[in-house]
């Protein structure tokens, strides 16, 4: 018994000693660091709507390395300035979640696209930070992202990190009715001017509509001052 009880303990300290060698995985829930602080989001977004976390930002940003990683220092803060701009217009300060026009509902279902509207007639209209709007770009965020949009799009205004994700997702992979993605406009420093083309570009640019550029340029200026760097050129579009 005395043996057995020793031969027990042995093996016990070589488990202890060898799980004690062995270095700590990375979590799920770890983060990379971004250039843009909680305290200056904050300051930035002074009304936000409480939905718009912080930690739901940052949580996204883990599938979109490239995003506000590419580049210097002064390169990385204008693209997290200049994403965070157009979504402080888009959303009213991070106020609104939803779009805020309900006529609009039914009308950005595409029939003619062959996965249709299965969420229905009237699910497809503008949520979250960039206020992602149609069946076809919630098909496409989803299958980028792994989650099924198409068929779940309240997602995307029920969970925070999602809502982040699909702006990102169109931030980095889309170029609307410009010649590049928003986010290539800024790392090859295109200007913010090219990022609000790309966005709404078709309604705002060549003088459509002056004074929503103007406030997308108003607040790309106030947060590049929040973070400490030059707005570069080609602010407008």
């Amino acid at each position: 018994m005395k043996n057995r009880l020793l031969v027990a303990l042995v093996a016990f300290a070589a488990m202890v000693t060898v799980a004690a060698s062995v270095p700590p995985t990375a979590t799920a829930t770890e983060t990379r660091d971004f250039v843009v602080s909680e305290s200056q989001f904050n300051q930035m977004f002074p009304n936000r709507n409480g939905f718009y976390t912080y930690g739901g930002l940052t949580t996204a940003l883990d599938a979109f390395a490239a995003f506000a990683g590419t580049g210097n220092d002064t390169i990385r803060k204008q693209e997290a300035a200049a994403f965070l701009a157009n979504v402080n217009h888009e959303t009213g300060g991070l106020v609104y979640i939803v779009e805020q026009n309900e006529a609009n509902y039914p009308h950005y279902c595409d029939w003619s696209q062959p996965y249709g509207c299965p969420a229905g007639q009237a699910a497809y209209y503008g949520r979250g930070p960039i206020q992602l709007s149609w069946n076809f770009n919630y098909k496409a965020a989803g299958d980028y992202l792994g989650i099924d949009l198409l068929g779940n799009p309240w997602l995307v205004q029920n969970d925070a990190a999602v809502s982040w994700k699909s702006a990102l997702w169109y931030w980095m992979t889309q170029s609307g009715p410009g010649s590049m993605t928003p986010h290539d406009a800024m790392v090859n420093q295109r200007g913010f001017g090219e990022t609000i083309r790309s966005i709404n570009g078709s309604i705002e640019c060549n003088g459509g509509n002056p004074g929503q550029v103007q406030s997308r340029v108003d607040s790309y200026n106030r947060f590049v001052g929040i973070l400490g760097v030059p707005a570069g050129g080609n602010l407008y579009c």
